[in-house]
């Protein structure tokens, strides 16, 4: 049987932590939860996962510098990040997809378009050939 795939969820909100991390669980998922920029990098550094679930607004660094720093390490090159922000402007969605996020969804969002946004993203998984 093949491991599960492992998210990161990086979010200071507890609620929503919580039930992401409920929703990928149920999934069938192996979820690692971070509540900070910092904690975030210190996580994906030692889980090694296969997608991030990373908010743009959180206390320390922001999402959009853990993206830049996981890109910036070619050891998590295959490392996919999905970015969830109630920013939904036009320049943040730009601003995360030209630091190398690989998808962006704003807050709130459908818990079903989330799982389709996670599987279609692990589904184009160069590291692993497909799902």
């Amino acid at each position: 049987m093949t491991q599960p795939r492992t998210i990161l969820i990086a979010d200071d909100e507890p609620n929503i932590l919580l039930s992401l991390e409920f929703l990928m669980k149920r999934e069938g998922f192996r979820v690692c939860v971070a509540a900070d920029g910092p904690a975030a990098l210190v996580a994906v550094q030692r889980e090694r996962p296969d997608l991030i679930l990373l908010d743009v607004m959180m206390p320390g660094k922001t999402g959009f510098e853990v993206c830049q720093a996981v890109r910036a390490d070619e050891t998590l090159a295959g490392t996919r990040i999905l970015m969830l922000t109630a920013k939904g402007r036009e320049t943040d969605v730009a601003k995360g997809l030209a630091l190398g996020a690989d998808g962006y969804m704003t807050k709130p969002f459908s818990t079903r378009d989330l799982v389709e946004r996670v599987r279609s993203l692990l589904a184009t998984d160069p590291a692993r050939g497909g799902a």
